[in-house]
């Protein structure tokens, strides 16, 4: 295996090093790609973090799979494993690269775009030509709490077997979202799953601890090592549906209902409270459904999204 004119033999573990540009000072911004070979051929996975750079949830599990050797003996196959995409955004605790793009909506990207489209061509050129599978790893953005689930294309059956081995609570069916990686992933025939768990720039528990499970069982499930799965209780629920329930009004906002409950019509999941002390507005579920996400601002404005519900529509199957 060849990656940026750097050998990678079965049975060699290397950090490879793919430079993506500089800051203004002068110091070169690299991609860091830990490349881990079994000594026998195999299928490749990538395991990639901190496409935005405040999702810290996905990078802590990359850093700590890594840290605790996970890829360290493979039996076969590759693991490509890059805990850090997005370098740019993650100095600046951003989402998005200094000039406000998107990485995950600049694929395939460009060497002589924007900025956030050359991290992507990078990626698309020097990566992806080498892999068969993908988890790529996120967190909720503004203020938004992700309850560890997978999103995964309905028109790629393997990508629901992998969602369905990674074991998360959650499987989600999501539309493919143009010049995102899970988009251009398709395109190349790649099956790929996107995790989400947490907050951005906030590290959370349930969401490391998921994320490690699953890339073990990922590991297990494609024979590239000796462990066996990590064993859950109940099954992961399946989700092709979801809508938010956003705020009618300005004011202070409590969420009365965790995520990961299951709600009813009409149960009171909120309070609204504007800032006088003048009244209190009760947030009302529209429907049936379990609560997959919710907003931790403490302040919201008219129209801001609340909380994230999903639920399975029989006449839409998974």
């Amino acid at each position: 295996m060849e990656i940026n004119d750097n050998i990678i033999k079965p049975g060699d573990n290397k950090i490879i090093k793919i430079r993506v540009g500089k800051l203004p000072s002068g110091t070169h911004i690299n991609i860091f790609a830990h490349v881990f070979r079994g000594k026998k051929p195999g299928k490749t996975i990538l395991i990639l973090g901190g496409i935005h750079g405040d999702e810290i949830n996905g990078i802590e599990i990359i850093r700590s799979a890594i840290e605790k050797q996970y890829f360290d003996d493979l039996i076969k196959g590759t693991a490509i494993v890059i805990p850090l995409l997005n370098v740019y955004g993650f100095i600046n605790f951003s989402r998005e690269v200094p000039d406000g793009k998107d990485v995950n909506r600049s694929f395939p990207g460009s060497r002589t775009g924007s900025l956030a489209a050359r991290v992507a061509n990078k990626l698309t050129k020097y990566i992806l030509p080498h892999v068969d599978y993908i988890i790529d790893f996120h967190t909720g953005g503004d203020s938004r709490y992700n309850y560890p689930q997978i999103r995964y294309t309905k028109s790629c059956p393997e990508a629901k077997k992998l969602a369905t081995v990674f074991n998360p609570p959650f499987i989600i069916e999501k539309p493919l979202i143009p010049k995102s990686l899970r988009k251009i992933a398709n395109d190349l025939d790649i099956p790929i799953i996107v995790y989400e768990g947490g907050e951005s720039t906030r590290l959370d528990d349930l969401a490391i601890k998921t994320g490690l499970k699953g890339i073990k069982n990922i590991l297990s499930y494609l024979k590239m090592t000796k462990s066996k799965p990590v064993k859950q209780k109940e099954k992961p629920i399946l989700i092709n549906k979801t809508s938010w329930i956003r705020s009618r009004d300005s004011g202070i906002f409590k969420h009365l209902v965790e995520s990961g409950n299951f709600i009813h019509k009409n149960d009171v999941v909120g309070v609204l409270k504007d800032v006088l002390g003048n009244s209190s507005k009760n947030i009302l579920a529209k429907r049936d459904a379990y609560i997959i996400g919710h907003n931790n601002a403490p302040v919201v404005n008219m129209g801001d999204a609340l909380f994230n519900l999903g639920w399975y529509n029989e006449r839409d199957k998974v």
